[in-house]
């Protein structure tokens, strides 16, 4: 019996990756193409070549990993300013979370927009999250780790954070009561902020 995993070693050209677009210009999902036996699974997380044939040309340069520990966290909503923005590809390597990316372009069709997606370590999704975007997550389990690749590092002076619930963005997170650090608590709005990203 010719295995999963011999199958995505030897015939590497038949892995294909599925780039799903949503509404918002830029904000895509990806799937990875998973390979599975008696044994469990196998999928490339990640691949430069891959990426570029679905057109995402992103040099990324950093990788970051959270641990959250309970469910009902949000981190978020977060991003770097220019000269330091950055692009990210998040996923989920434990449990699940709901992910948000909102659209902070002005002049943008979908300013001020947002998008959710579940990633979880079962489903292996990845969202691509352009320049220009806010970002952040709720935790819809115990013990979740999230990782995401950069291609921007981090830059403390540049880094920006505004209000989970700020009613210009008006997210639906599903939960009432979140356990947030005091960095997210004290956030200021969207319009308080320095954050200006040009469309």
């Amino acid at each position: 019996m010719v295995t999963a995993w011999v199958n995505a070693r030897a015939g590497e050209r038949e892995v294909k990756m599925k780039l799903i677009n949503t509404e918002i210009e830029g904000l895509v999902i990806i799937e990875p193409q998973v390979f599975c036996d008696s044994r469990g699974w196998f999928y490339q997380s990640y691949s430069y070549m891959k990426l570029m044939e679905l057109a995402i040309d992103t040099l990324f340069v950093q990788d970051n990993r959270s641990l959250s520990a309970v469910k009902g966290t949000i981190r978020g909503l977060h991003c770097q300013i220019e000269p330091k923005a950055q692009t990210k590809l998040v996923f989920c390597s434990r449990g699940a979370i709901y992910d948000v990316a909102v659209d902070i372009r002005k002049g943008s069709p979908t300013y001020l927009k947002w998008f959710g997606v579940e990633l979880s370590s079962a489903n292996k999704s990845m969202i691509y999250i352009p320049k220009g975007f806010l970002h952040g997550f709720l935790t819809l389990t115990d013990d979740v780790e999230v990782f995401y690749k950069v291609d921007e590092y981090y830059s403390p002076e540049n880094d920006r954070s505004v209000r989970f619930d700020d009613s210009s963005i008006n997210i639906d997170w599903g939960i009432a009561e979140p356990i947030l650090s005091s960095k997210d608590l004290y956030a200021p709005l969207l319009s308080g902020s320095d954050i200006k990203f040009i469309y």
